[in-house]
């Protein structure tokens, strides 16, 4: 009775992780819209998460000098890499388009494990690449010349890129007494990429003064400190938080199919809100996309201990004993 009480309070928490990313471009995009640059919006939804989430760094403080590759890859391709491009590719293409073209990251991997590490991988895992290759074409709907802008797509791409490249770099095991604790990797990934966009954003530079005023959400004017708020506070701060404790409820294998409904929540509420419509091919093509994806993750070579890290636009903390696995995207 208690463990069923615990795994509906699991899928409940993972419910609204996966709401809660997937409003973070839905919110991001009218913001930019505005006239804020997609690398300031970045730079705010960051740093405002990595303060809220400081107690966190400062209580798990010894992860500095026990795991700092583990924590300057987070900081640097999971939180900085994912989100920049994440955010640059929702200025020029459609938020469901961009989230759907990051789910290639665990199709992504298993290219890297077969052909640069030359192990073997799975028929299960063949087959799941094809569908979200295939599922890709549709989503761009490559029969009338790519209908989405090209270089919106390659930024959507790099998203994916900084998912599997955090994934490679994190796939060394985290198991054991020596297991990193995933609250504090995601409060210091987030100092780190903190300090890496404020190299890059130059937030000095930013029109402050559009946060004062309102944005345009499909002909609905929206407070913009209202917008930045749901970004930092619910499509971050939160929405790691109910990720990890639900991971830690469930198996990331079930965490890591509600977390798939992401890219179905990010796609419903873009529709709704900002009147951004898909084509039928292109939402067969995105379900498609997510089948393939899910095959292709749930087949993904591990190593002897597990992954550490999550990967994705939601790199997700997870597992009883602390570790980390690879479940969305860091959107």
């Amino acid at each position: 009775m208690q463990a069923s009480r615990g795994r509906s309070v699991g899928l409940g928490l993972a419910l609204g992780s996966a709401l809660a990313f997937g409003g973070s471009g839905v919110a991001a995009k009218p913001l930019i819209e505005a006239g804020l640059d997609p690398l300031h919006v970045v730079w705010l939804r960051v740093a405002g998460a990595a303060l809220v989430m400081s107690p966190l760094a400062w209580r798990h403080r010894g992860l500095l000098l026990r795991k700092p590759a583990l924590l300057a890859g987070f900081g640097l391709l999971a939180i900085a890499g994912v989100q920049a491009f994440y955010f640059a590719s929702i200025s020029r293409i459609p938020v469901g388009v961009a989230l759907l073209i990051e789910y290639l990251a665990p199709a992504l991997v298993l290219g890297w494990v077969r052909f640069v590490q030359r192990r073997p991988v799975t028929r299960a895992a063949a087959v799941g690449v094809i569908l979200a290759v295939g599922g890709l074409a549709c989503v761009v709907e490559v029969w009338s010349g790519l209908t989405v802008d090209v270089v919106g797509l390659l930024l959507a791409l790099g998203a994916a890129c900084c998912q599997v490249g955090y994934f490679i770099l994190s796939d060394q095991g985290s198991g054991g007494e020596d297991a990193a604790d995933p609250l504090g990797v995601i409060a210091y990934g987030l100092l780190i990429g903190t300090v890496i966009l404020t190299a890059v954003a130059r937030p000095w530079g930013m029109d402050w003064s559009v946060l004062a005023g309102r944005a345009d959400m499909n002909g609905t004017p929206v407070p913009a400190a209202l917008l930045l708020g749901w970004v930092v506070l619910i499509a971050t701060v939160i929405a790691y938080v109910t990720g990890v404790v639900s991971v830690r409820r469930l198996s990331p294998q079930v965490a890591g199919v509600v977390a798939c409904l992401e890219a179905v929540i990010a796609t419903v509420l873009a529709w709704v809100l900002l009147g951004e419509h898909l084509s039928a091919p292109q939402i067969i093509g995105g379900a498609v996309v997510l089948v393939g994806a899910f095959i292709a993750q749930s087949s993904t070579p591990k190593a002897n201990a597990g992954p550490v890290a999550a990967g994705g636009p939601g790199a997700e903390a997870g597992g009883a004993d602390g570790e980390l696995s690879l479940e969305r995207s860091t959107t």
